[in-house]
């Protein structure tokens, strides 16, 4: 193999067993049409079934494949960051190996990357494969994070893309290891350009995110890039504090005028509760970030290579 080869397919891989040989049998033709040198990296993310064997296998009939064994299970991010950590391509290209994102888009993001562009985009045009739920979580996500984040996501894009290598080396220099690759490689910047598709259903297996894996990893892409949450409790401390100041000088004036007081007893109490709540509400997005904190001070590796194949 060559030590720099054109092209890096970088492939995280989660109990992929029944897909591997499809995907291969499918991105290799479509990878010798574009390029005579190229690595494919899969990088078993602690697998439970049998795609390291599977993989080991296929490394048999394929010299251009690479397997990184993580010690492990680590999460798809992480993973991602070992295969483009590892990669020798001087353009690279995260892909899942369930085929939803298809590899016949190579072609496209090569003649863009020999044009001249850094990162090449392939944006979900038509996300029919998806239940409506995934699609408007995903809308809602992005239109909310983009409104309170310096860095813009674009909507409908995923880890599919190409990279070139002077990318993915600043990629490199970011320490995190609490890492949402899609706002990293957002942050990374560089010419960039897109290029639509229609996002196909799985080859084969089910899915491995959850509602609620998508939920902290939702939590993960906003704290992540944005210090609004916390702000916005200062905007509510004011709000509240005002609002408590104006109705306490009504009650005064009110008793000095009128002569009257208001027991008020069942009203104090909602209104206690109330800001209890908020106040906990705050508390916890506070612990959110500080858990962050906690995490990165401790500096421990984002993954671990047990070997590679």
């Amino acid at each position: 193999m060559n030590a720099s080869p054109t092209l890096s397919i970088v492939c995280p891989c989660y109990n992929e067993e029944n897909v591997v040989e499809i995907f291969l049998q499918t991105v290799v033709p479509i990878l010798e049409k574009v390029t005579d040198t190229y690595e494919i990296i899969f990088i078993n993310d602690g697998s439970t079934d049998n795609t390291f064997n599977v993989l080991l296998e296929a490394k048999q009939k394929y010299p251009h494949l690479r397997v990184l064994n993580l010690s492990r299970n680590f999460g798809k991010e992480a993973a991602l960051t070992a295969g483009l950590e590892n990669a020798y391509g001087e353009a690279m290209i995260p892909i899942d190996v369930d085929l939803q994102d298809p590899p016949e888009l190579i072609v496209s993001f090569m003649e863009k990357w020999r044009e001249g562009y850094d990162v090449v985009l392939a944006e979900r045009a038509d996300r029919s494969s998806d239940s409506l739920a995934k699609k408007l979580s995903a809308q809602f996500f992005y239109r909310i994070h983009n409104k309170i984040s310096d860095i813009f996501i674009p909507q409908n894009v995923g880890d599919y893309r190409l990279m070139s290598k002077r990318v993915v080396n600043t990629l490199k220099t970011l320490p995190e290891n609490q890492r949402y690759m899609k706002g990293l490689f957002a942050w990374a910047g560089y010419k960039t350009t897109k290029i639509p598709y229609k996002r196909h259903v799985r080859a084969a297996g089910e899915t491995h995110f959850s509602g609620w894996k998508l939920w902290n990893f939702a939590l993960d892409g906003i704290t992540g890039f944005s210090t609004v949450p916390l702000r916005v409790w200062m905007y509510l401390g004011l709000l509240f504090s005002s609002i408590a100041f104006f109705y306490g000088g009504f009650i005064i004036l009110k008793t000095i005028i009128l002569g009257k007081d208001l027991p008020g007893y069942a009203s104090l109490l909602t209104t206690v509760l109330f800001l209890g709540g908020i106040q906990l509400m705050g508390i916890g997005v506070l612990g959110e970030y500080i858990g962050r904190i906690y995490k990165e001070a401790k500096r421990r590796p984002t993954y671990v290579v047990e070997n590679e194949y």
